[in-house]
């Protein structure tokens, strides 16, 4: 991996911001930094104007794991942003029977999960996170929710940074997801920042001069191709894109639908 923001990489960011690019981003430790509690996550002020400038002459998009409802509100008054939500099921995969399913495993993992202290379900209504942040012991929490998931059947684990998302096995990934992003406002490339597994799929995609692939934090077994030092590192990178496009105007190819 090598770091977007070295002077040796410039070239890079600036060739994928003079075509016909989508933006597009993660929201929990990308836009906005890990907290404690899901519900405390916002964006910085100065990163929150930076991307509703950028929305103004880039096609943005937003995939996040959080419910679409959740994550539009957390980015309210950046208008020109779309929002995918549930990891890439909402608004475009959402069923009956996927609702159905996941109300039924939050009542069992209710059960089940019970014992643990500092364990929360966060019912995503198409999806579950079960966070084990505020668990003394996190190994042993993490081991019973494995245990617990794996006992509900046909069930798509993806582990994150103490939370383990639970979706149906036949439910689109984040990849999915952008790349249906890409063909609504017929972009040609785009440039993708995640920082957790959940943004594996999108980073397995391996389309060199196509897709731009950038991870928050280094790890060596991330499939991304760059990498920003830390989260606040974001608004050098918005700071960089928005320097590349100074006189560019957000094309109206696929709409700003929300």
């Amino acid at each position: 991996m090598k770091h977007i923001l070295a002077r040796t990489n410039r070239d890079v960011l600036r060739q994928f911001a003079c075509s016909r690019v989508l933006l597009a981003f993660d929201y929990d430790g990308t836009l906005a930094p890990i907290v404690p509690a899901p519900e405390q996550a916002v964006m910085r002020p100065e990163t929150r104007a930076l991307l509703e400038a950028l929305a103004s002459r880039y096609p943005c998009v937003v995939i996040s794991g959080r419910a679409r409802a959740d994550a539009i509100r957390r980015l309210r008054g950046v208008e020109a942003v779309e929002v995918i939500g549930n990891h890439g099921i909402e608004p475009w995969q959402t069923s009956r029977r996927g609702l159905l399913v996941v109300r039924r495993w939050r009542g069992l993992l209710a059960r089940q999960l019970a014992p643990f202290a500092g364990l929360l379900i966060e019912d995503k209504v198409h999806s579950l996170a079960v966070h084990y942040r505020r668990s003394r012991e996190k190994k042993k929490a993490r081991a019973a929710i494995l245990r617990a998931a794996a006992a509900l059947g046909d069930v798509r684990l993806i582990r994150g940074k103490q939370v383990v998302n639970l979706l149906p096995t036949d439910a689109p990934h984040k990849g999915i997801a952008l790349e249906r992003a890409r063909a609504r406002f017929a972009c040609d490339t785009a440039i993708y920042v995640g920082d957790d597994e959940t943004d594996e799929d999108v980073f397995a995609l391996d389309q060199p001069g196509r897709l731009l692939t950038i991870r928050v934090g280094r790890k060596r077994q991330s499939l991304a191709s760059y990498f920003l030092r830390n989260q606040s590192e974001i608004d050098r990178l918005l700071e960089t894109l928005l320097a590349d496009a100074p006189a560019r105007r957000r094309s109206a190819a696929g709409g700003a639908g929300r």
